[in-house]
């Protein structure tokens, strides 16, 4: 694969840079393999709709054809589960868990991964999106299988790190 330069101009970040070193949606890291794809994800349903609003420049069109958002505001009917199962930015900023390349945090770091980035913060962001498997424990101990009404707001927030918990 050849080597592709990807420069990004939004609301959050001005002539960032970054190449894109392997093939779109391959080569990943033995240790992470996500259940959903970047536009799996925005079409079911995720942020509030908020999330990369500003980003379309960046990504494949598309991801935006069929995805749920909302430019003006986080809007919790928008989720897969109609309800709101994450928290601010500035509560991720507070825990230290931004990294500067990714402002918007773990999202937007999986779709430059999807896209084939790879960074020195792979290994910490795949660590994070391991971590969410005791949630998938979680569900599995206490809901019946199939039952999608059971702990919503547990399976929105596994849908925001690509474990597709509609299967649970």
């Amino acid at each position: 694969m050849k080597k592709r330069e990807i420069v990004v101009h939004d609301r959050m970040q001005r002539d960032y840079r970054y190449w894109l070193t392997e093939p779109v949606g391959r080569n990943f890291h033995p240790d992470f393999d996500p259940e959903l794809t970047p536009k799996e994800m925005l079409e079911l349903g995720v942020f509030g709709g908020k999330y990369m609003t500003d980003c379309r420049e960046e990504f494949p069109k598309s991801w935006f054809a069929k995805a749920r958002l909302n430019s003006d505001r986080y809007d919790p009917a928008l989720n897969f589960f109609k309800v709101t199962a994450s928290k601010p930015l500035a509560y991720w900023e507070e825990k230290g868990w931004i990294w500067p390349d990714d402002p918007r945090g773990w999202f937007q770091w999986y779709c430059r991964y999807y896209m084939g980035r790879r960074c020195p913060d792979d290994e910490r962001q795949i660590k994070r999106w391991a971590a969410m498997t005791r949630h998938v424990a979680q569900l599995k101990k206490g809901c019946a299988p199939g039952d999608l009404t059971c702990r919503r707001r547990q399976r929105q927030a596994l849908l925001h790190w690509a474990y597709d918990s509609r299967t649970l």
